[in-house]
């Protein structure tokens, strides 16, 4: 069974930096894309950036030379370094991937969710 795994959200002050962290686990035949979605208060879910295998990478225009999402394949991880934060970018930020399992195929698969919160 393939799971999702997230970690480094909080509380950080308008002008700071947070770093997110995304591991797969599980029976991982091939990880495809990767990448990060946020659903503020009474928003939608919308894709915040994502990046292929081949390393090429989409961004929101709201976080386009702010953050920066990375993977790192041996650790089946990917990241999102968020800088300059701003109060509209508190969200819980889900992370999300299209991973071809061993047992069941390709599947696309969320992880739970990690509060951000951008506050003074």
């Amino acid at each position: 069974q393939v799971q999702l795994v997230e970690s480094g959200g909080g509380l950080v002050q308008p002008g700071g930096s947070l770093r997110l962290s995304c591991a797969a686990s599980g029976s991982i035949f091939r990880l495809n894309v990767m990448g990060w979605y946020r659903q503020g208060p009474g928003k939608e879910r919308d894709l915040v950036a994502r990046i292929f295998s081949s390393g090429n990478t989409n961004y929101a225009d709201s976080v386009k030379g702010r953050f920066t999402i990375s993977r790192d394949n041996a650790k089946n991880t990917v990241y999102l370094q968020m800088n300059s934060l701003k109060p509209e970018d508190t969200a819980v930020y889900y992370c999300n991937a299209d991973i071809i399992d061993s047992y069941v195929g390709g599947h696309n698969y969320w992880g739970q969710g990690t509060q951000v919160t951008v506050s003074s």
